[in-house]
């Protein structure tokens, strides 16, 4: 990772992924807390061209809870309406920002973003190109909620691997572009993916499981996956991404909706299921009570982690 900048998972080291992790449940347990004010006269600037409910009102909470500013930008009251380039607009906030969390529609834009800036950048979403702070969130969320069924994601020890299995639009979800990069950084864990045709897992990341002598199972039935997972991440199809509607109402139908007699026929009682939200139809509601559902604490996580990403980039 650029000491400046957080724009990728694919530059984080272990070492690095470990003290974050480290960082927010310190942050959660409330030690070390939002008592000390560590950012009082630091200003960020969210800079969102695409819409955010989790991550814009996380950053914000977290630059509060860390006793900063935060100045909010959406798309439609910037000057990138009069036709503005990025560049142009990057180097205008760099002047007001001690940092910048940028969302943005294009893959690469958190780079071009960096290129001009004068403070640091921090990827909040670029296109179906990454999510770094969503991944490290999460990486944080599946090591507290598997320990809870003593399973130490870090451990080499484990007599059999941590089975992740990941399900939706595997195209185009950056925030599973990015988790993967971390958890191939973890002993004893492998993949099964379960994806519409047209919206498999990129290949560049498949070849990066094979190098890293991963495994992996492609194709899978939603069932038969389920039988072996520890971790279940489902997130949407993303309608946004498509061009033509049925080809987007096809892949729709396409992966059976998480529900709870799915559940109850098909996966383990120690397992955790977990999405990035917005989720539209992809996990019924009845789910929420099920105590293998931490997809709200996710959300819950992500001020912590978003806390230890502030104070790493600022202070």
């Amino acid at each position: 990772m650029d000491e400046l900048h957080l724009l990728s998972t694919t530059s984080l080291t272990k070492s690095q992924i470990s003290q974050y992790i480290l960082r927010a449940k310190q942050l959660k347990e409330g030690e070390g807390g939002s008592n000390n004010l560590f950012l009082k006269h630091k200003t960020i600037v969210n800079l969102f061209y695409e819409p955010s409910t989790r991550t814009a009102c996380s950053f914000h909470k977290a630059m509060l809870n860390l006793g900063g500013s935060v100045i909010h930008v959406a798309d439609k009251y910037s000057s990138a309406e009069k036709g503005e380039t990025l560049e142009d607009t990057i180097k205008t906030i760099s002047l007001y920002a001690d940092a910048i969390v940028l969302r943005h529609p294009l893959k690469g834009a958190s780079i071009r973003a960096a290129n001009v800036s004068s403070v640091p950048i921090i990827n909040a979403g670029d296109g179906n190109g990454e999510h770094p702070t969503q991944a490290l969130l999460d990486i944080f969320t599946i090591q507290t909620e598997l320990a809870k069924y003593n399973l130490d994601i870090d451990s080499e020890n484990r007599a059999t691997n941590i089975v992740v299995t990941f399900t939706g639009d595997l195209k185009n979800s950056r925030t599973i572009h990015s988790l993967i990069h971390i958890l191939c950084l973890f002993p004893k864990i492998e993949f099964q993916f379960v994806s519409p045709n047209g919206l498999e897992m990129p290949q560049i990341l498949l070849d990066k499981l094979t190098n890293f002598k991963i495994g992996f199972t492609t194709n899978m039935r939603l069932e038969d996956a389920l039988k072996t997972s520890d971790v279940l991440y489902v997130t949407r199809i993303q309608k946004e991404r498509f061009t033509n509607i049925e080809e987007y109402d096809a892949a729709v139908t396409q992966v059976p909706p998480i529900n709870g007699e799915i559940l109850k026929r098909h996966a383990k009682r120690e397992m955790i299921i977990m999405h990035p939200l917005p989720r539209l139809n992809e996990i019924a509601v009845e789910v929420d009570e099920d105590d293998r559902a931490v997809y709200f604490e996710q959300v819950k996580n992500g001020v912590y982690m978003r806390m230890a990403i502030l104070e790493k980039v600022l202070v």
